[in-house]
């Protein structure tokens, strides 16, 4: 036979439970939903910058491969600028377009600065750069994923001093005296867990996508190479 259920069982009185938190516990609340706050304002933010950079990239890749002249390719990566493999792409052929213009006389492109070397350190530097940029701010929701339980049990132990404090000063250990003030304390935990459980998945999300496009990166530079290696550097 079930038991019917109270109609106070699952509710929290918020008010209830800032207007008796002491000041460490208001800050510590205050504080975790700051940090929440800006995390999923940045999960919003990192998760639209990821998907326009794969939807970029896609669409560079096709132009890329489909194409047959570098100039054109150049101009359609110019307009796709939230894709990391267009930019690497510029990055190489502006280098390819300084070795063509410094070429001269009867010498070998190869033989001028540096040559295809040139275009390999151009690549390397436009992926990390790339790769800079798309990390950007992702550490702070690791951050937030790591201490925001640390910070809202901080808030609990507190608030559970305080409780037993009271109940020192009431000589009353009862549990209508306990179970109030250990509950309210215990929100402080549960704000935690609130703030660290999505930055912790967002954050864990987001360094695998942006694996996947270091990988694309390092591929879509060696392909470049060969292609110049065949054509420029004989």
């Amino acid at each position: 036979m079930m038991l019917p259920a109270s109609p106070l069982l699952g509710t929290i009185n918020y008010l209830e439970v800032i207007r008796n938190g002491s000041a460490v516990e208001l800050m510590v609340l205050l504080l975790l939903a700051c940090v929440s706050a800006v995390s999923w304002a940045l999960i919003g933010k990192k998760a639209m910058q990821l998907k326009k950079a794969q939807s970029q990239s896609l669409t560079f890749l096709d132009t890329f491969w489909k194409a047959t002249r570098l100039d054109a390719i150049y101009t359609a990566a110019k307009g796709l600028d939230a894709s990391p493999l267009s930019k690497v792409f510029c990055a190489g052929y502006e280098e390819l377009t300084k070795l063509a213009q410094a070429k001269e006389g009867e010498g070998a492109m190869s033989e001028r600065l540096g040559g295809i070397e040139n275009v390999e350190r151009a690549l390397n530097r436009a992926a990390s750069t790339q790769i800079t940029e798309l990390e950007a701010q992702v550490p702070f929701l690791g951050t937030v994923g790591a201490t925001a339980p640390f910070v809202g049990l901080f808030g609990t132990v507190v608030g559970i001093l305080n409780a037993f404090n009271e109940i020192a000063e009431k000589g009353n250990a009862s549990l209508s005296t306990v179970a109030a003030p250990i509950g309210n304390a215990l929100f402080a935990t549960a704000a935690g867990l609130f703030a660290a459980i999505p930055a912790v998945v967002a954050y864990n999300s987001f360094v695998s996508r942006i694996r996947i496009f270091d990988t694309e990166m390092g591929n879509f530079s060696a392909d470049f190479l060969n292609i110049i290696k065949r054509h420029f550097f004989k």
